[in-house]
């Protein structure tokens, strides 16, 4: 099989193409329909791009935790990226790896971690007093991250940053 990294590359770029198709389709049925089906599809793409990044996270995760034989397989690969000089891919991984928790569990520590330093991440957290993203847009789904394309590619390429950084430190392991 090839590197998971790879792969979760590759079906983050061919997931996000087809639901921008979907998305495409919808919005232009929306102009002579206000279907509610339609809104619901919209919702769905919106859900599905939360869905796949949590899911290339968590595989992640899994993933280290069995190559690395341990029960916090990013804690592991934090201490490389620290022995590695890695320390801003690090902090990109780590808000990520908080972004992902936060989407799979709600507010808590990761939550308010993200809440502290908003203003210095490159994707939006929802902070405590708003109630959307965007007041009025009939595809928002509620999360407390705000995941669009730019957010999913992302995670795919920290996921790819790291991995090559593992890789180097560790060549045995992958």
């Amino acid at each position: 099989m090839h590197s998971f990294d790879e792969l979760a590359s590759r079906c983050a770029a061919f997931t996000l193409a087809s639901l921008q198709d979907a998305n495409e389709r919808t919005v232009e049925a929306l102009q002579t329909s206000g279907a509610t089906s339609l809104v619901k599809t919209l919702q769905m793409i919106q859900l599905q791009k939360v869905i796949l990044a949590v899911g290339m996270f968590s595989i992640f995760e899994a993933s280290l935790q069995d190559r690395f034989g341990c029960s916090d397989g990013f804690r592991e690969a934090g201490q490389i990226l620290d022995q590695q000089g890695e320390t801003e891919l690090k902090e990109k991984f780590s808000n990520l790896a908080a972004a992902i928790n936060v989407l799979k569990h709600g507010k808590g520590r990761s939550y308010d971690a993200l809440v502290a330093k908003a203003e210095t991440l490159p994707f939006r957290v929802k902070m405590p007093d708003e109630a959307f993203f965007f007041e009025g847009d009939v595809s928002e789904v509620s999360t407390l991250v705000e995941v669009d394309d730019e957010f999913v590619q992302r995670c795919g390429n920290v996921i790819d940053q790291v991995s090559q950084v593992l890789r180097r430190a560790r060549p045995d392991f992958f």
